[in-house]
This record gives structure tokens, C-alpha cells and sequence, in this order.
């Protein structure tokens, strides 16, 4: 229930002359079936943890990073995507900001999201005078190949707009989206050179490049290939060369609470960065996680 929504159910209770308790009890039952979700992921985390190299979170590291991911998550499906996706539309040009300009930034989603997962970001770009497009990838099932002609679509506005090669910071299975999307140009005769060279780098939040336990209970295409092992990604790892993988750069978190166990999160050869005592979507709201991304985007 999104906060519109909340507001209209109150005022029509209101209307009827119900009592605040009657009003607000659908509204906590909502919420806390959120929290007891969340929380139910987490204790599914710890289960699956086993022998991953990642040393296991603190209890209370576990508590905060649900708490956080409760309110990240309450955001993010309660207003941002649901009401607020085109509050911050792109932007190809610079603004008033420090860079003014220059090198753009594209933003990818996960699943089961869409362009206002980002909304946190927008006005940060834009604040600092960076061109960037969010995408929403449609149909909301099917198969990740099938996002690949959006990805390609949105790299050819930013090359064009700026002239440069464009960062890509995508989250969950946002990540392995811009990774088929590789493998697609390939598949249809560009030179790994020629594809290569249209990124500069891809940073990946929560992204599960080795699949996720929790994916066997998902009966969508797109999430019985993020199933661990599975053959799809069995097959876009045998596509890619060392020097692609080594183009990104993974930030993973002990208490993800969807990319489980932590391992699944990192890509073998790319820059791993471990952000501890995050949730999955809390980690887009980690400050230095922001800061990464400048930071990757001025890199050489």
C-alpha cells in the first residue's frame, strides 16, 4: 500500500466515522507483514551462510540491517515505484554542478522493480551536473535476455549525449541484465572490442552473479535463472573473457538478505567491496556506496 494509497484509505475511514484503530489496522497488518518477511529472509540468510568464506554478522548487525531494509523497502514500493517513477526524468545534458557535464551515468534496476528505485540518486546526479538515464526494464517477467535491447537503447542516448562512455551501476539483477547484454551484442557479430569499449565501467549493488538460494522458490524465468548454479549462468559466465569481468566492480553485504550466501554477490575477477551490515535495497542508501560510484565514474 503506497503512501496515496494509506491517505485515501484514512480519509475514507474517516468519512465513515470508523475509529482511528479501525483505519490504521489494515495499514500495520500491511507493514508488519513487510517487517516479518524481511525478517523471515534474514533468518533464511543465516541458515544458508554454512561455509561461505564471509565471516557471519554480529546478531545485532542482523537487527539493524532488517530494521534499515524495513524502512528502504516501505520507501521504495510504498511511493517511489509505484507513484514517484518519473519524479526525476533523465537528464543528458549537465546541469549547474561541479562536473557540468561530461561522462553520464546509467542506472539499472533489480527485480520486480522499476526507473523510481533510483529516486534517491536523481537529484544527487543532478546536483553534481551528471547526465544519466534510469531504465525501467519491461515485461516485469520473462527472461533477463529480454532487457537487453533497453540496455542497448540507453547506452546509445548517453554515448551520443556525451561523447563518452558511459558508467553503468546497476542493482540486483541489474547486473546480470548488463551482463547478457554483452553477451547479446556478441551474439549478433559485434567484436568483444568494439562492445567493450562502449562501457567504462559497471559497479553492481547486491547484484547475484553466482545466483541466490533464495531464487528456488521464484517460478518466473527471470528468477529461476538467478537460481544457484543454474545453466543460464552457467553459460553467460562461459561467455565472458577475463578483461570483461575485470571492468567491474562488486559491492556485496554480510547481511544481504535476498543475495545469499554473501559469495553469490561477488563476479570471479572483478573488484570486490564488502559493505557490512547491509540489506539488500538499504545498500543503494549507504553514503559511500554514492561516493564509489563518483569515484568509478572519474576514474580512467
Amino acid at each position: 500500500m503506497g503512501a496515496l494509497g494509506i491517505a485515501g484509505w484514512l480519509g475514507w475511514c474517516a468519512w465513515r466515522g470508523w475509529g482511528l484503530l479501525a483505519a490504521l489496522g489494515p495499514v500495520l497488518t500491511l507493514l508488519g507483514l513487510n517487517a516479518l518477511a524481511l525478517g523471515l529472509e534474514q533468518a533464511l540468510a543465516v541458515g544458508v551462510h554454512g561455509h561461505d568464506p564471509a565471516p557471519p554478522p554480529r546478531s545485532l548487525q542482523r537487527v539493524q540491517a532488517w530494521w534499515r531494509e524495513t524502512l528502504a523497502s516501505g520507501r521504495a514500493f510504498g511511493w517511489a515505484m509505484p507513484f514517484a517513477s518519473q519524479r526525476w526524468p533523465d537528464r543528458l545534458e549537465g546541469a549547474d554542478g561541479p562536473d557540468q557535464g561530461g561522462r553520464g551515468v546509467l542506472l539499472v534496476h533489480g527485480y520486480l522493480c522499476n526507473r523510481g528505485f533510483w529516486n534517491r540518486w536523481y537529484p544527487r546526479l543532478q546536483a553534481q551536473g551528471i547526465p544519466f538515464v534510469g531504465v525501467s526494464l519491461e515485461p516485469v517477467f520473462g527472461s533477463i535476455d529480454d532487457y537487453t535491447d533497453q540496455i542497448d537503447a540507453a547506452l546509445v542516448q548517453l554515448q551520443r549525449a556525451t561523447g563518452q562512455a558511459p558508467l553503468v551501476v546497476c542493482h540486483s539483477m541489474g547486473g546480470l541484465v548488463l551482463r547478457a547484454w554483452r553477451r547479446s551484442r556478441l551474439q549478433r557479430g559485434e567484436t568483444a572490442a568494439v562492445t567493450d569499449a562502449r562501457i567504462h565501467h559497471v559497479l553492481t549493488l547486491g547484484t547475484p552473479h553466482r545466483g541466490t538460494w533464495l531464487a528456488r522458490f521464484g517460478q518466473q524465468m527471470n528468477a529461476v535463472q538467478m537460481r544457484r548454479d543454474s545453466l543460464w549462468l552457467q553459460g553467460l559466465m562461459q561467455s565472458e573473457s577475463a578483461a570483461w569481468r575485470a571492468c567491474f566492480t562488486c559491492v556485496w553485504s554480510d547481511c544481504d538478505n535476498v543475495v545469499f550466501p554473501p559469495c553469490c554477490g561477488v563476479l570471479e575477477g572483478a573488484a570486490s567491496v564488502h559493505r557490512p551490515g547491509r540489506g539488500h535495497q538499504d545498500l543503494l542508501d549507504d553514503p559511500a556506496v554514492f561516493v564509489l560510484a563518483l569515484a568509478l565514474r572519474q576514474g580512467a
